[in-house]
């Protein structure tokens, strides 16, 4: 019998927390086996969250309850154990800084909330980083915590964060 994984605490961060982090965070959540958590901050938090990204959950079926922009500050109390940063350094955005002691990695996403066009080329784009994110939550639930190094668990992340 394998033992249940150690609690995990994931924090994933954006700019504004208001789009792609918030999904990160609810996604999570919803997808994750006992003993795991999410929360997500923004270093630039918005206050409010993107509505697109609030009717993408809710068609999901995700509950949106308790989720809302906020800064890092919030989780000072309960630091993570790894943060995960879903900004877009390919399209030059600044990705932010978690200064405390957590393993780190980046898990680039474009944000859904930059595209413009049609109802349906939206929801198309918010679609796609659904799918990305459920891809990589996928390869992260496969990974054996129990057996893996701080150095490891960073690596394996890292390969994660490649995924498209």
């Amino acid at each position: 019998m394998n033992p249940l994984p150690a609690p995990k605490k994931i924090l994933f961060m954006c700019t504004a927390n208001s789009c792609r982090s918030v999904l990160s965070e609810a996604l999570f959540n919803h997808l994750a086996p006992a003993g795991f958590e999410a929360v997500s901050s923004g270093s630039f938090p918005s206050g409010r969250l993107n509505a697109q990204a609030v009717r993408t959950l809710h068609d999901l079926g995700i509950p949106t309850e308790g989720l809302y922009s906020k800064d890092s500050s919030a989780f000072a109390d309960t630091p993570p154990d790894i943060v995960i940063t879903v900004c877009d350094k390919a399209a030059g955005e600044t990705c932010p800084v978690y200064f405390g002691p957590a393993l780190k990695s980046h898990w680039g996403l474009a944000d859904p909330s930059d595209v413009q066009g049609t109802d349906e080329e939206i929801k198309a784009a918010f679609a796609e980083t659904v799918e990305t994110i459920k891809r990589r939550f996928a390869a992260f639930f496969a990974l054996d915590l129990n057996s893996l190094s701080d150095a490891d668990l960073k690596a394996a992340l890292d390969r994660i964060g490649a995924l498209s």
